[in-house]
């Protein structure tokens, strides 16, 4: 095993590389499966993020994506634009608005989630053998060790 700057190995110099190449082609690939026609890939996320967070400020929402509030404020009138967000004043802090889903937001975010769920579960039965999917199941839990602060 070579050893580049600083001590790291060329191993986990290409791990890492590897890692994100492949992540950002299947985070495309899940998109273009999902009914995402009409929204930008910021969108996408802040409609997913809303999902799973429930009712959130937009500058809790800001802080979660890593955008500027003025982004998230853009990226949340579009949303609601589109009907698929609501807002409502925050009964611990009336200054405040929080932000949740519509009913059209939840139908769309549960249509998108549902459509990348099937297209994977495909992907992994149809061009994986049993072995491989186990060697993937495995390596998502060495993935999910990384992520952990």
């Amino acid at each position: 095993m070579d050893d580049i700057a600083d001590g790291i190995s060329t191993s986990a110099l290409r791990a890492a590389r590897d890692v994100r190449v492949v992540f950002n082609r299947l985070r495309r690939r899940l998109r273009e499966v999902a009914d995402i026609q009409d929204l930008t890939p910021s969108q996408v996320s802040a409609l997913a993020l809303v999902d799973k967070s429930g009712a959130a400020s937009a500058s809790a929402l800001a802080a979660a994506e890593g955008v500027r509030p003025q982004s998230m404020a853009a990226t949340l009138a579009a949303l609601d634009q589109q009907g698929l967000i609501q807002r409502r004043p925050d009964p611990q802090d009336g200054r405040r608005q929080l932000v949740t889903l519509t009913e059209a937001g939840r139908e769309r975010a549960a249509g998108n989630r549902q459509a990348r769920v099937e297209w994977l579960t495909r992907a992994l039965q149809d061009r994986c053998t049993e072995e491989e999917r186990g060697t993937i199941i495995e390596a998502m839990a060495l993935m999910e060790r990384l992520a952990q602060p």
